[in-house]
């Protein structure tokens, strides 16, 4: 497979239309039409159902596009390390991470690298750790920012010098809003949207202790924000990390952590032996400053 065929697909995946793609990419019908044709016959499959209006993807299509995402996104990626010039740092970051209010640490390195390299470019993706550790091994992402528990054992790491919080988002008009912590109790019989993280099921499942299979859990979630909406609206309880959702001011929604207090720890971590851009090694080097002088100013000695 060339990778201009691979465009050319995804633009014809994009148009739903060999004429969309075909102006949008300045080639004739004919030749784009072709090369669809050849694109299937190279694979053995069926890539598209063409129909009188438009075309749409066949399951092995649509797993195609995502193949073919992932493998243009990495070459324009490589050819960006690659053109930016030896006397100028310049090119792109790319980090993955989960839903945290640690993002903040993150941010205050590239805030930090900015003035000295005006040149680089961040580019952030946000996905449970499921699709962080895909991205991390496919190159797709310099860096992952991970929530405990995650096995790192395969990733260079560090440690961040922060903690989050989990607890429960919930309405504020609610009989648990007056509590200034939630029980393990007190979930029983309520309404629950919860994480799909296998691995942070088992720690809620640690903290809940026996009987946690007879929680109501009626919603799961990969990413909070939409799942806030759902509270919101009525649908029930989140269990989720702290200072990620709004509660204060006019918000309709409030946080209450749990008791016993659930905290959990995060992680920056990179591949192994990983090659970085000079972009990216600038970064690193920029973040570890940053927790360097986090570190010191939470030391009692400097307090």
């Amino acid at each position: 497979m060339e990778l201009r065929v691979l465009r050319y697909f995804l633009a014809v995946a994009r148009e739903e239309s060999i004429s969309g793609a075909a102006e949008a990419l300045h080639v004739t019908q004919p030749t784009l039409s072709r090369q669809m044709m050849e694109l299937e016959e190279e694979l053995g499959k069926t890539l598209f159902l063409r129909g009188k209006r438009k075309i749409s993807l066949t399951e092995e299509g649509m797993f195609l596009r995502k193949r073919a995402q992932e493998i243009v996104t990495l070459v324009e990626k490589t050819e960006s390390e690659f053109s930016a010039a030896e006397e100028t740092i310049s090119g792109d970051v790319h980090i993955g991470g989960g839903e945290t209010d640690a993002m903040r640490l993150i941010a205050r390195a590239a805030h930090r690298l900015q003035s000295a390299y005006p040149h680089i470019a961040y580019h952030l993706f946000s996905g449970n750790a499921d699709d962080v550790t895909e991205r991390l091994d496919r190159g797709l992402v310099d860096f992952g920012v991970f929530i405990e528990p995650a096995d790192l054992s395969k990733y260079d790491f560090i440690k961040l010098p922060v903690t989050d919080i989990w607890g429960v988002l919930m309405r504020k008009g609610c009989p648990l809003a007056a509590r200034a912590t939630i029980r393990p109790q007190d979930l029983l019989g309520l309404p629950l949207l919860a994480s799909n993280q296998h691995l942070v099921k088992n720690e809620f499942s640690g903290w809940f202790g026996e009987g946690y299979e007879k929680l109501n859990i009626i919603t799961t979630y990969n990413l909070l924000y939409n799942a806030s909406i759902m509270v919101e609206e009525g649908m029930g309880y989140a269990l989720c990390l702290d200072k990620i959702v709004r509660t204060s001011g006019g918000s309709p929604l409030c946080f209450r952590p749990l008791e016993p207090k659930l905290e959990v720890g995060l992680h920056i971590a990179w591949k192994k032996y990983q090659f970085f851009s000079k972009a990216a090694e600038k970064f690193l080097e920029c973040l570890q400053r940053e927790i360097a002088d986090r570190r010191e100013a939470d030391s009692p000695a400097y307090q």
